[in-house]
């Protein structure tokens, strides 16, 4: 008489619950989070800002080709008087490709303006995106009072410390990336980091400086007082200047900064949410 065969659990024995294998459990995976980054009316005013910046561009630079605001002594040969026409020779006689260009004076406004002898519409184009830029810094501040995120802007003790951190980490990202090597973001625990917040900060306080600098300039007589403010009023046509070239150079490290955050921060001026893995930088605090 043969004895039964062994059964396929004689044979592959499974592991009592008190044995090494059931003790170690995998490690939990960290959650992730979807929280509210930026209010509705604080996402439609930073987009509109584009066209409505591009508009007072273009037809400042016009109003500007009209009357410069910086001259010097005529030149001997052409009888320019415009630094602004200077740099647009420059770049004419160094920029290969562009050695045989009709008017070289020209080349800066012909790109960055309306036109030339436009002075007229200039103005009253100025003055249409001039009042829809009002419109959305109050849409702008309303969503910012709506939300409670007008805290997130305000100025820190540690900001000067942070930023240095902050500047050494999108330094060093560019070559990282190349070297294939990692390089740690800093940790913080506000909406912002450093260097976010002194840019974000500084951008409505330049344009409460260009409202009030351009209205100076609008109406001379009846806001002297305003005028005498920045100086009288060619001082403050000159500030208007200089507050126009600040909002154009900051748009550079203001696109530098959102990519190399990443996808998250460019979607949440979008879609108005973030993702964030718990336990990560800014999960715990994000005021």
């Amino acid at each position: 008489m043969t004895e039964p065969s062994t059964s396929a659990s004689m044979m592959h024995p499974t592991p009592r619950n008190d044995s090494p294998a059931a003790a170690s459990a995998p490690a939990q995976k960290p959650s992730t989070a979807i929280i509210r980054k930026h209010h509705l009316l604080v996402r439609w005013s930073h987009w509109l800002n584009v066209p409505i910046l591009l508009g007072l561009i273009l037809s400042g630079m016009s109003i500007y080709w009209a009357s410069p605001v910086y001259q010097h002594n005529p030149d001997p040969s052409t009888g320019n008087v415009d630094y602004v026409a200077d740099i647009g020779t420059w770049i004419c006689a160094h920029v290969p490709g562009l050695h045989h260009y009709s008017s070289p004076p020209d080349w800066i406004y012909n790109h960055m303006s309306l036109g030339p002898y436009l002075l007229a519409n200039a103005l009253r184009v100025h003055w249409f995106f001039a009042y829809l830029f009002m419109l959305n810094g109050l849409v702008y501040i309303l969503g910012l009072a709506l939300s409670g995120d007008w805290r997130a802007l305000l100025p820190r003790l540690t900001d000067l410390r942070d930023a240095a951190k902050m500047q050494l980490y999108y330094i060093g990202k560019p070559f990282a990336v190349l070297l294939r090597r990692t390089w740690l973001h800093p940790r913080f625990t506000t909406k912002y980091n450093a260097l976010q917040r002194v840019a974000y900060f500084s951008m409505p306080v330049a344009a409460c400086l260009s409202i009030a600098t351009g209205w100076s300039i609008h109406k001379p007589m009846q806001l002297h007082w305003l005028a005498a403010i920045f100086g009288g009023y060619n001082a403050a046509r000159m500030w208007h200047f200089w507050l126009m070239w600040l909002f154009i150079l900051f748009v550079v490290p203001h696109v530098v900064l959102v990519l190399t955050d990443g996808w998250d921060t460019l979607r949440s001026m979008i879609a108005g949410w973030s993702a964030r893995v718990h336990g990560s930088e800014g999960f715990e605090n994000e005021r």
